[in-house]
């Protein structure tokens, strides 16, 4: 008497992984439209109520505008332009006053931050003048400025500038003091001169410090071009928001600023690029794995 025994072919590695893989990707984008949702039941939400408030009478949109005539303005700004001349040109003069300035902040942040952050020397002595400048008022910086440099583009780069340079710079200074010292000994005893371990271990381990501070600096310099624009310009979307504060016109502001929050977020959205480029070699942190599946 024979018996014949089955046996069942094992899974397919493939095939196993292909699910995986399509899983994944599900979970991918079921997040991704969750998100999505989220953000757009709160902008309704927000917005939504705010109408309703202001057409019940509940807030009064002398003070606090309306959605609707917020949407108005934005069309009458694009359409007709300002008093100060096309509200694209207003654009801009405020983006290119906070791009030099952000340029320059960046630059002069890294630059103190990485030298400082190694030498204990510079340290000691740049280090209570940096703190005396840090604690002035930056409104204050903004009239100097202006009282200096006349009401020209120059004084709204140099007030942005500031903004993103203390920024920048404790950031960098920072991350230069977090680098692994064993690293550092190790270039050293390799035979690296102090420009190679600068350039291949220092700047590369603060790099992460440095980008994050970049995300709050853009930001920074648009408020310093826009302070120094309300403080005296000839134009600028702060003198637009000035203006339409000095006319009541509180939908005017609103549309400004709804514009300027567009382009600090294109601004979020490229610097976020440039993150994902540098830092390639990063492993993802435990916030982004998980986010990821």
């Amino acid at each position: 008497m024979s018996t014949t025994s089955t046996v069942s072919p094992a899974p397919v590695a493939g095939s196993t992984h292909a699910a995986t893989t399509a899983a994944a990707r599900r979970a991918v984008r079921r997040r991704v439209a969750l998100v999505w949702a989220g953000r757009t039941g709160l902008a309704v939400f927000v917005v939504g109520g705010w109408q309703a408030f202001t057409t019940w009478g509940i807030v009064d949109p002398f003070f606090f505008g309306q959605p609707s005539g917020i949407a108005k303005r934005l069309v009458d700004f694009f359409q007709h332009g300002t008093e100060f001349g096309s509200f694209y040109s207003n654009i801009w003069t405020t983006i290119q006053e906070a791009l030099a300035g952000f340029a320059v902040g960046s630059v002069a942040g890294v630059v103190f931050g990485v030298a400082m952050g190694q030498s204990r020397y510079l340290s000691d002595v740049l280090g209570p003048y940096i703190k005396m400048v840090n604690a002035i008022p930056r409104i204050v910086l903004g009239s100097i400025f202006i009282v200096a440099f006349g009401i020209g583009v120059l004084p709204k780069i140099l007030l942005a500038a500031v903004l993103v340079f203390f920024i920048v710079f404790f950031n960098a200074f920072q991350g230069v003091r977090e680098v692994d010292r064993n690293i550092l000994a190790n270039a050293k005893v390799l035979g690296a001169s102090q420009t190679q371990i600068t350039r291949h271990v220092i700047v590369p381990s603060a790099l992460t410090w440095i980008i994050a501070s970049l995300h709050s600096a853009f930001g920074f310099a648009i408020v310093g071009a826009l302070v120094g624009e309300v403080l005296g310009a000839q134009s600028g979307l702060g003198l637009v928001i000035k203006t339409a504060q000095n006319q009541f016109d509180p939908n005017g502001v609103f549309a400004t600023m709804l514009v300027i929050s567009v382009i600090v977020l294109g601004a979020e959205g490229l610097i976020a690029k440039l993150e994902q480029r540098l830092l390639s070699w990063r492993p993802p942190t435990p916030t982004e794995a998980s986010n990821a599946i």
